[in-house]
């Protein structure tokens, strides 16, 4: 396990080296960020002076040689617009979009698995039928429709929970009164892809030899379902959970913006609409390595899953 682990960590540094270098550029091919920031009526001397401030005076390369060499110092840079270090701006907004991440991604499996199962045990019936219509209906919704719908509704006419910010610390009840329309809206939409892809992976699996067998072994059904069944067709489940996780995150930006929660989503679109490009590449950078450390652990679920699978 542990040689798995570091020849996966050695693999992802070539990828994290190549996730700066799109960055980098991508953040110069848009344009002069001092020109962006100030405006086309500014005096040359000005941006001219701004430009060896900030170093954009020099060349490209070593703009980014220089950039990396603070990256491995922990330096993501200073925001032009606050003042402050890109770190302790990303510090600040971390917690909140883990919080809202992490809980939406709770309720996905929470739901989507028992539904997914259920629908699998007994295809065709009403349970089923419902499901593929809850699916149909929650996967078309784009993030910022549903968020504005649930606001609406929960928000503005029923008035039963708050429509923007974030209420404090989630063990508090005003902290969950406040998550739970971002939460719904960054997770329905997955929960209704994942529960049609657990039932399509449970329908392959209960028709398996081995399930024949437990049920002659005379092995009651739910422990067949649950101890046997579930646990193998839930590793291609892991699969697309890891590749949906940039999805989540792309949704969390949107969610954040409609919902005005305090995370790093939010953080990125003032960042673009302020032409701080320096927080614009510490967040973008910050979210990619958390999609790669989120793609070795689904790696590592996969043995778990799997006695068959050796990770040597």
């Amino acid at each position: 396990m542990l040689t798995y682990v570091s020849r996966r960590i050695l693999v992802s540094i070539p990828v994290a080296f190549g996730i700066t270098l799109i960055i980098f550029m991508l953040m110069h091919v848009s344009g002069d960020p001092v020109r962006l920031m100030y405006g086309p009526n500014v005096p040359k001397e000005t941006i001219e002076a701004k430009r060896k401030e900030l170093g954009l005076d020099r060349p490209i390369y070593e703009q980014y040689l220089r950039w990396l060499s603070k990256l491995f110092q922990g330096d993501l840079g200073r925001s032009i617009h606050v003042q402050d270090k890109v770190s302790n701006l990303i510090l600040a907004r971390l917690g909140p979009t883990l919080e809202l991440t992490t809980v939406a991604l709770l309720l996905t499996l929470l739901f989507s698995i028992p539904i997914g199962v259920i629908s699998a045990v007994r295809p065709y019936s009403w349970i089923d039928n419902i499901g593929r219509v809850f699916a149909l209906f929650w996967v078309s919704m784009p993030y910022f429709w549903l968020g504005i719908i649930l606001m609406l509704l929960f928000g503005v006419r029923l008035g039963l929970l708050p429509i923007s910010g974030r209420g404090g610390p989630i063990w508090t009840v005003e902290g969950i009164r406040h998550l739970i329309l971002p939460a719904l809206t960054l997770g329905l939409p997955p929960m209704a892809l994942f529960t049609r892809f657990v039932r399509s992976s449970m329908l392959e699996v209960v028709n398996e030899e081995y399930i024949r067998t437990a049920r002659s072994k005379g092995l009651g059904e739910r422990t067949v379902i649950y101890r046997h069944a579930l646990r193998n067709a839930l590793i291609p489940v892991v699969t697309l959970l890891a590749l949906r996780l940039p999805w989540l995150v792309g949704g969390a930006v949107i969610t954040e913006t409609v919902f005005s929660w305090p995370g790093m989503g939010r953080l990125l679109v003032d960042a673009v609409s302020q032409r701080d490009y320096p927080v614009v590449q510490g967040v973008v950078l910050i979210l990619a390595i958390l999609v790669l450390l989120s793609n070795l652990a689904a790696d590592l679920m996969y043995a778990y899953l799997d006695p068959r699978i050796r990770l040597d």
